[in-house]
């Protein structure tokens, strides 16, 4: 229902935030990777998802899309419910937990609090596949995640050019300059591709 929701930030601490946006407060619950991703902003942007349940509607939100994707991964396994894959994340990074699923390490998903071994085990089985193999995950993870390669790639295949080929040439570029806008990142690829 709610892709995002961007506004001032009202309030913070580890398990929710509140966010301003247009005079309307939205309690939106969020990880330890998004509270510490947020840092010192007054202005936020989270990707949300809504969970409705019998008792509540609960917000739930991303400081990214890889995040929330892989959130949304996690509450389609029996077993895992919306707090437990919070608690996923907020234990293991994106990076770590999709690694984790993709190669079959179940004993690093056990370390989370509440996640015993055969939750572990399910959730490798259930989403092997699907975070090994899925546009949304595999090709991101190629590429190490940040947001000003990720906007110079969707510029990129927006013009038209090939996906692997782009990445391979932001990276590169972004190896050479770690503090390059994506406004240079985009031309210097365009001089190449």
């Amino acid at each position: 229902m709610y892709a995002f929701i961007s506004g001032k930030l009202v309030e913070k601490n580890p398990a929710f935030v509140v966010i301003d946006a247009n005079g309307i407060g939205y309690m939106i619950h969020i990880s330890l990777n998004t509270f510490s991703a947020i840092g010192n902003l007054q202005e936020v942007k989270l990707y949300t998802h809504l969970a409705v349940r019998e008792d509540a509607h609960v917000l739930y939100g991303f400081h990214s899309q890889r995040e929330k994707e892989l959130f949304l991964q996690l509450i389609t396994v029996s077993g895992v419910g919306a707090n437990t894959a919070r608690m996923i994340l907020s234990s293991l990074s994106t990076d770590e937990a999709i690694e984790a699923i993709a190669t079959g390490k179940s004993n690093i998903l056990q370390s989370v609090k509440g996640i015993g071994t055969k939750t572990a085990q399910r959730i490798v089985i259930d989403l092997r596949d699907k975070v090994g193999k899925s546009d949304g995950f595999a090709e991101k993870s190629s590429i190490s995640y940040n947001t000003i390669k990720e906007e110079a790639l969707s510029g990129l295949l927006v013009l038209g050019f090939n996906k692997v080929a782009a990445e391979k040439m932001l990276e590169k570029i972004f190896q050479s300059n770690p503090a390059i806008t994506v406004e240079k990142l985009i031309k210097e690829a365009l001089k190449v591709l």
